[in-house]
């Protein structure tokens, strides 16, 4: 029987978003076109660590994500946070987006995050096909869950 591997306290807690969620909005505000904000997606992306192999396991992949997906929770003095990774460029731009507006909070604060406006409000309603969308809301699902 495997043992599951989980990443430290310390690995939690060196990820830095260095964008805060409103930050982020005026970022995709600026953005003229889809290609723009598809760009800024991206660079979010690499901002983000890759995951070790040995954390790419099955107990931690997302499901309803068309692409690989792995997440991580640990909550640290009522706060929780996320390690997450994807296969996929635009899927890991997407979990940082994600990471930008929950990691760091509380349960509640996470609890009332609602995703669906959030990603309008970043213009990306309507922009990302079907598949994608899901896939999405698997991850906030997967999010949302862990912390409560």
């Amino acid at each position: 029987m495997s043992q599951q591997v989980q990443p430290t306290t310390i690995e939690f807690l060196a990820l830095e978003l260095n964008q805060s969620a409103q930050a982020t909005l005026e970022l995709f505000e600026q953005a003229n076109n889809w290609q723009e904000r598809y760009r800024q997606i991206m660079l979010l992306g690499k901002t983000l660590p890759k995951l070790d192999e040995c954390f790419r396991v099955d107990t931690a992949q997302v499901r309803g994500c068309e692409s690989n997906a792995w997440l991580y929770h640990c909550e640290i003095e009522g706060k929780h946070y996320f390690l997450a990774d994807s296969d996929a460029r635009i899927v890991k731009g997407l979990i940082a987006l994600l990471l930008i507006a929950c990691n760091g909070k509380t349960s509640a604060e996470i609890t009332d995050f609602d995703p669906k406006p959030f990603f309008k409000q970043l213009g990306l309603e309507g922009q990302l096909s079907p598949s994608r969308t899901n896939g999405l809301l698997a991850l906030a699902n997967a999010i949302k869950s862990e912390s409560e």
